[in-house]
Parts: structure tokens; C-alpha cells; sequence
């Protein structure tokens, strides 16, 4: 029997992206039985917020171990933007990093998302889109912040879901 590469590759990114579609429809399903069994006076913002701190602070552990000072805080700093990069880019998104007009700043520039997709079909507001994604990466920072004893922060300068074509996000040391 041969091996057709093209074709087991075509079937691996198949699978890739049906995964990625699964984990966002996954989080608009609980966000759904989350609402639900808060019961009608549950705000759906207020319930996605929640939850995207939850996220932010289990991912910012996961990176943890990832990151070190071996090379000093310029690499350090270059290696969580690309945490979190990699994080969006499991999901499905396009994420470029440049480094920032002042020293420890990093420029996260997401040019695909498919957030705002699931956020479109599971009807949440794409202003809650972006205020959950800011949340997540904020709260990404929290533990980070604290095991390296920094103190870095992120901010929303563009967001797709507001219209503006790409998401730009300063990391940088305040």
C-alpha cells in the first residue's frame, strides 16, 4: 500500500480545523447553560467576563512554565507575546508579533480571528467579543506578573470586531 503525503496532510488539516471550529463553539455552548442556569436576571457580559478571567488566569499558568530569564527580560518578553500568539493560533487565528517603538514592548497583531465568528453565530455582541478577549489576555498577565515580579500589561488598539480590520494589542512593561 502507498502513502499519499498530500492526502494525509489535506486530512490532518481537516481535522485541525474542525477541532479549532469545536473549541469556540464549546465556549458559546457553556456560555449558553451558564446563562441559562443563572436564570433570566444573569447578564450575558457579566457571565462571559467571568468566565474569560477564568480562562486568562489558567492560561497565563500554563505559560509559567515556558518562560525564564536565562536570556534577559527582552527575550523573556519576546517569548510570552509568542505564548500568547501560539495560544490564537491553536484556535485558528493569524497572529503577527513586532517589537514595539520603546524598549520591553511587544506589538500582538491578530489578522484572522474566528472569534467574532462564533460570537456572531451564537449571538453574543462583538463589543463583548473584544471585552472578553481583553480580559482573557489581561488576566493571562496576573500570575505571570507575580512569579517574575513585573509588571506588564496589555491594551486594545484595534479590534476586527469593532470594525477596524485587524486586532493590535501593546504588550509592554509599565
Amino acid at each position: 500500500m502507498s502513502f499519499n503525503a498530500e492526502k494525509e496532510i489535506n486530512r490532518l488539516w481537516r481535522g485541525l480545523h474542525g477541532a479549532q471550529d469545536e473549541i469556540g463553539r464549546t465556549y458559546y455552548r457553556w456560555r449558553q447553560a451558564a446563562l441559562e442556569a443563572a436564570g433570566s436576571d444573569a447578564k450575558p457580559l457579566d457571565v462571559s467576563l467571568r468566565a474569560a478571567e477564568i480562562m486568562g488566569t489558567e492560561i497565563g499558568k500554563a505559560f509559567l512554565p515556558r518562560l525564564n530569564w536565562l536570556k534577559g527580560e527582552e527575550t523573556w518578553l519576546m517569548n510570552l507575546a509568542k505564548s500568547y500568539a501560539g495560544n490564537w493560533i491553536n484556535h485558528g487565528a493569524i497572529v503577527k508579533l513586532e517589537k514595539g517603538e520603546n524598549p520591553f514592548e511587544v506589538l500582538i497583531k491578530w489578522e484572522r480571528c474566528p472569534w467574532p465568528t462564533f460570537a456572531k453565530e451564537y449571538g453574543a455582541e462583538m463589543e463583548e467579543d473584544v471585552l472578553c478577549c481583553d480580559r482573557i489576555l489581561q488576566s493571562i498577565l496576573k500570575d505571570v506578573n507575580v512569579f517574575f515580579d513585573v509588571n506588564y500589561r496589555i491594551e486594545t488598539l484595534k479590534a476586527i470586531p469593532r470594525g477596524e480590520g485587524v486586532c493590535l494589542r501593546r504588550l509592554y512593561k509599565d
